[in-house]
């Protein structure tokens, strides 16, 4: 299959599914009656003074930009993530990435004394948590799958004590048994 060996671009292809999926949550949450605004109209209000004109053509797509920027700019926080911690426990660092991201993005949009169309409702602030929910869990799973391993496999921070065991990636690249150690800390392979 296919591998992505670059960081950027691995973030804005995962960033763009997981904002499609948001989009497709946020126009049924729209659709139900449970959301009484979309991500565009809330995105497009940081541009425009009033509701109407969020809602025209202009605005719409003035918003669409907006939220698939962001939804890119998260994509390659969360590659970046995954960089840095490996791509174990992809479930819990999506949906956790993609809950703290949605709730930045809708803090600032919320607060900017400019943007007025805003939602002021519970149940539209949860259902941009749900879809933000979904974004994060989407985009890590993209970027995880699509990676080349190389991209994951790090080195440690700390670079005074040797390593212990091997990572993730190595084990799996290697598929190796458990290392054995000489008195110089050196991993050994069996």
């Amino acid at each position: 299959m296919f591998k992505i060996k670059d960081r950027f671009l691995l973030g804005v292809v995962a960033g763009l599914a997981g904002n499609t999926i948001k989009m497709a949550i946020d126009e049924i949450s729209i659709k139900k009656k449970i959301s009484q605004r979309s991500f565009r109209e809330t995105a497009a209000g940081v541009w425009v003074s009033n509701r109407k004109e969020a809602l025209n053509i202009k605005g719409q797509i003035l918003g669409g930009l907006l939220d698939f920027g962001m939804g890119m700019l998260g994509g390659i926080a969360s590659v970046s993530l995954l960089s840095k911690t490996g791509r174990d426990h992809i479930i819990t660092k999506g949906i956790t990435s993609g809950i703290a991201m949605g709730s930045l993005i809708t803090f600032v949009l919320g607060t900017l004394p400019i943007n007025q169309i805003r939602p002021k409702d519970a149940a539209s602030n949860l259902s941009y948590m749900v879809s933000h929910a979904a974004y994060g869990l989407v985009t890590t799973t993209v970027a995880a799958k699509l990676g080349h391993p190389s991209l994951f496999d790090t080195k440690p921070q700390n670079n005074y004590l040797a390593p212990t065991e091997l990572t993730s990636e190595q084990k799996k690249l290697h598929n190796t048994p458990e290392p054995k150690y000489h008195k110089t800390q050196k991993l050994e392979r069996a």
